[in-house]
Formats: structure tokens, C-alpha cells, sequence
């Protein structure tokens, strides 16, 4: 599997085709010939762009540029009507989606691309692939952003929880999955990695980055002149050296971070529960009764829980799909859950620190080629892998035992950073995201003991890892202890 190549280059498809073509009819040719030349470019649109956030933007600055002078609520309006998000619930909060119609080659890809289901053979529809690696439903981020823009009073969103999340939360027991795209250089199919849910990992993405733009255009000093603008600029900002550290606070990669200061989860199970009472209204039923209102709440906050853990306390993971694993060789030894160590490496190999996916994704799969070709190892040795572009990535996960820490590999978790530390630190977002984010997932999952320990390579193996620098850092970390005779 190759990485991803694209960086929100402007679009070299078959938009002057159309403009072309579109011209010469106006001017009296072809008319004969109209429809199947319509036929024929929304053909080569569907076929020609993909399921990627590039091409999703290449098309909305289509839609642009088609309508001089329009703004981003006008233009999220068509979007919305070629999309068919039209319904009584999306309507009481944002009205009828009306305006001119966008061009007839772009209607067939958008509403492919926008309209969100779960299949019965477990693929889901209305997302795309983002530049930073993770999967976005447009139909909620769309949503919250138009939401964002008709807000009256700054920091009041109407509807905009309801819109994003809240209206999913409650009829789905189940959370995620995520899944895996057939290719991350042209992807076309998605295939969640487990039992289908209507509220997938990347509908959740798709909501928490509707709350946070729609949050964001709803101050009206930041609005942006461009929806095209707003999304190339969330979702293909560069890093600079120091990672996320430096980075724009409006960052797709700050993702999870900005959502949760946004949004508390009593305020989130409120929105839930008036959710469920609106669509009871706007389909005509009866009013719950007391005793029907206390059982959704119990439920609700239940719920809220699971997806506090899942998607606020552990961190975003790369699925090993995505970075282009291969296949584990052999059988994989189960863990013992719960354990009672977190080992901390350096990569030492590659010695620079990763800023984006591609790179990030390059690493994991030389690291994976190096521990299975070179040391005959089953697969990469790690559990997790820290990059500093946001994200940790899937080495052999919670459940498999991993070849990171010599006769202590069915006892804890390895964990190692991107880099070389002998001499310097990570980045302080990408040791949060292991001291903070996966250490909390992993007590809150059940998958290491309340007290587990965490401790350097060095303490337990004869090394220099996790480097002099880092090391020095873990030594205040909490949970760091030292050796313990007989483990």
C-alpha cells in the first residue's frame, strides 16, 4: 500500500472540460447533443475524483466559481440540496435548502460523497479520506458549519450539537468502528473493521469538526470568505518542526482537544435527549411520558460515558490499514489483560521526528520491514508508535503480544516516539498523547491496571533507550517506578 500523496493541490480535473463545453452550448452549439454530453462529463467526474477531502474541496470550489460572488451559506445550501439533506429535522434548524442547482457533472459526485449509510455489507458512504489520515462524514461537519453561519448571537449555535452529534447518540449502542479505505492514494471504498454502527469513528469526526467550525464562522469577525478556504485551511495546514506544539489551533489534528473545550458531556446528553424529543414531535407522535423521559436519560448518560472514553480520553489512532501494514507472520500470542507495566522507547530509527501522515505512515512500515525482514520478528515489535503529526499509530495493538521489551513482553504495553531522544525531547503534544491520553484509554479500557507502572527500555534491558533526554523526562511522569524483582 502506498501513503497518501495529496496536499490540497488546486484541481486539474475536468473542470475547464465542462466550462468549455458549457460555453459552446451557449452559444448555440451542440444543443442536440446536450444531454449526453451532460451524461457523459457527470461520468467523468464521478469517475475521475475520489473520496478525499482534496478532491471534495476541488469540488466545492467548482461550485465557487460557478456562482460568482456567493457566500458560504449559499453555497453550503447547494451542497446541502444535491446532497438530498433535506429532511424535517435538518429543515427546523437550517430551513429548505433552495437556490440554483449545482452544475449537472457535479451533482452525481457530491451526492455521493455527502449522503451518509451503513451498508449491509459493512461499507460506509458519505465520507472521505483527509490529508492528516483519518476519515471525515461530510453530511455532520457540513451541517454544523452551516449552522455556524446562520448563528445570531456569537458563541449560540442553534441546533449545532443536534445537528453534528446529538441525534446519532442515542440510537446506537454501539460506537465506531473505524475502518479501512481500499486505497490511500485514489480511495473509492470504505470497510468498517468491525460490526456496523450508525454512529462510525468518522461521523463522530465529521460532528466534532462540525461543532468546532460551526463554533468558529459562528463569531462573525473570523468568518471566512470561502467555505473552499475554511476547509483547505482545517484540514491542510502544515506543522512546523516543533509538531503540534506550534501548530494553528484550528487544525484538524486538534481535532479531539478543541472539541472537548468546547463541549461538556452533561451539556452533549441534554442535546441528545432534546433530540429524541424533537423527532417524537416532528413526526407527529406523543410527548414522553415521565417515567419514558427518566429511562432515555439513564441510557443517554450511560452512553456518555462509552463515548467520553472512546473518543474524548483516548487519543486518535491510525489503524494499521492505513498506514500500510503487512500481515502478521505466524500466530499472534494473546495478552493476559489487564497488565501492569507501560514500557517508553525511542525509535532511535528513524532519528527524525514524523510531522505528517505520509511520513508518519513511511516509518511505521520501514520500522515494520526492518523488525520482520532483518530480526525475524512476527511483525513490528511495538504495541503503539508516537508521531508528532497527532497521532499514535497501530503497531500490535492491545490485544497481541508485542517484541519491544525483552522478557517483558507478556507483561506490558510498548510504546515508543518517532525519533531519536537521545539528546532532545519529543514534542509536548506527542508525549501528552502517551503519558495523558493513552495511558488513560488503557486503565479506562481495562487493558492496564489502575497502579500500572510505567519505566524506560533501559531499566529493564541493557540499552540507551528511550535516550538520555527522554528518559530524564519520564522520570517525572506519573507512574514511573522503578524495576520490580521477579517480573
Amino acid at each position: 500500500m502506498h501513503v497518501n500523496l495529496y496536499k490540497c493541490q488546486e484541481e486539474t480535473t475536468g473542470a475547464d472540460i465542462w466550462s468549455r463545453s458549457r460555453l459552446r452550448m451557449d452559444n448555440g452549439h451542440w444543443k442536440p447533443a446536450l444531454v449526453l454530453v451532460v451524461v457523459l462529463l457527470s461520468t467523468y467526474v464521478e469517475a475521475s475524483y475520489s473520496q478525499h477531502m482534496d478532491d471534495f474541496i476541488n469540488a466545492v470550489r467548482r461550485v465557487e466559481d460557478g456562482d460568482h460572488g456567493s457566500d458560504p451559506l449559499s453555497v453550503l445550501r447547494r451542497l446541502r440540496m444535491a446532497a438530498g439533506l433535506n429532511d424535517a429535522f435538518i429543515g427546523h434548524f437550517l430551513g429548505n435548502a433552495v437556490g440554483p442547482e449545482v452544475d449537472a457533472s457535479l451533482s452525481g459526485y457530491l451526492s455521493k460523497a455527502v449522503h451518509h449509510r451503513v451498508t449491509e455489507d459493512a461499507k460506509e458512504e458519505g465520507v472521505v479520506l483527509t490529508p492528516d489520515g483519518t476519515t471525515v462524514a461530510l453530511a455532520p461537519l457540513l451541517l454544523g458549519i452551516e449552522a455556524g453561519f446562520l448563528a445570531k448571537t456569537e458563541g449560540r449555535v442553534r441546533g449545532l450539537y443536534q445537528l453534528t452529534l446529538a441525534k446519532d447518540l442515542d440510537s446506537s449502542p454501539l460506537l465506531g468502528p473505524d475502518g479501512c479505505w481500499d486505497s490511500v492514494t485514489s480511495p473509492q471504498v470504505f470497510t468498517l473493521m468491525g460490526s456496523p454502527s450508525a454512529l462510525t469513528t468518522a461521523r463522530v469526526n465529521g460532528g466534532m469538526d462540525g461543532v468546532v467550525l460551526g463554533m468558529e464562522v459562528s463569531t462573525k469577525g473570523r468568518r471566512p470568505l470561502t467555505l473552499s478556504g475554511l476547509l483547505s485551511e482545517y484540514y491542510c495546514g502544515q506543522l512546523e518542526s516543533e509538531g503540534l506544539d506550534t501548530a494553528p489551533r484550528l487544525i484538524s489534528r486538534r481535532r479531539r482537544e478543541n472539541f472537548r473545550g468546547l463541549v461538556s458531556p452533561p451539556v452533549l446528553a441534554r442535546q441528545v435527549v432534546k433530540a429524541v424529543e424533537l423527532r417524537r414531535t416532528l413526526t407527529g407522535r406523543s410527548k414522553m411520558e415521565v417515567k419514558e423521559k427518566k429511562q432515555l436519560v439513564a441510557l443517554v448518560k450511560e452512553g456518555m460515558k462509552e463515548f467520553v472514553h472512546k473518543y474524548i480520553d483516548c487519543p486518535p489512532i491510525i489503524p494499521r490499514c492505513m498506514w500500510g501494514a503487512e500481515p502478521y507472520r505466524g500466530t499472534p500470542t494473546n495478552l493476559s489483560l489487564p497488565l501492569s507495566f507501560m514500557f517508553i522507547h525511542h525509535t532511535h530509527t528513524p532519528s527524525q521526528p514524523c510531522l505528517t501522515f505520509q511520513q508518519c505512515a513511511t516509518d511505521m512500515r520501514s520500522m515494520q520491514r526492518f523488525h520482520q525482514d532483518d530480526r525475524g520478528w512476527d511483525d513490528i515489535g511495538y504495541s503503539f508508535v508516537a508521531g508528532s503529526d497527532g497521532y499514535i499509530y497501530e503497531g500490535r495493538s492491545w490485544l497481541q503480544r508485542g517484541a519491544h521489551t525483552l522478557g517483558h513482553n507478556s507483561v506490558g504495553y510498548g510504546v515508543s516516539l518517532i525519533g531519536d531522544y537521545a539528546t532532545r525531547l519529543p514534542s509536548q503534544h506527542s508525549m501528552g498523547l502517551v503519558r495523558d491520553q493513552l495511558a488513560s484509554c488503557a486503565v479506562g479500557g481495562g487493558r492496564l491496571v489502575a497502579d500500572f507502572v510505567l519505566q524506560g527500555h533501559r531499566q529493564v534491558v541493557n540499552t540507551s533507550c528511550p535516550g538520555d533526554a527522554l528518559y530524564d523526562e519520564i522520570t517525572g511522569w506519573e507512574h514511573f517506578g522503578e524495576v520490580k524483582k521477579g517480573k
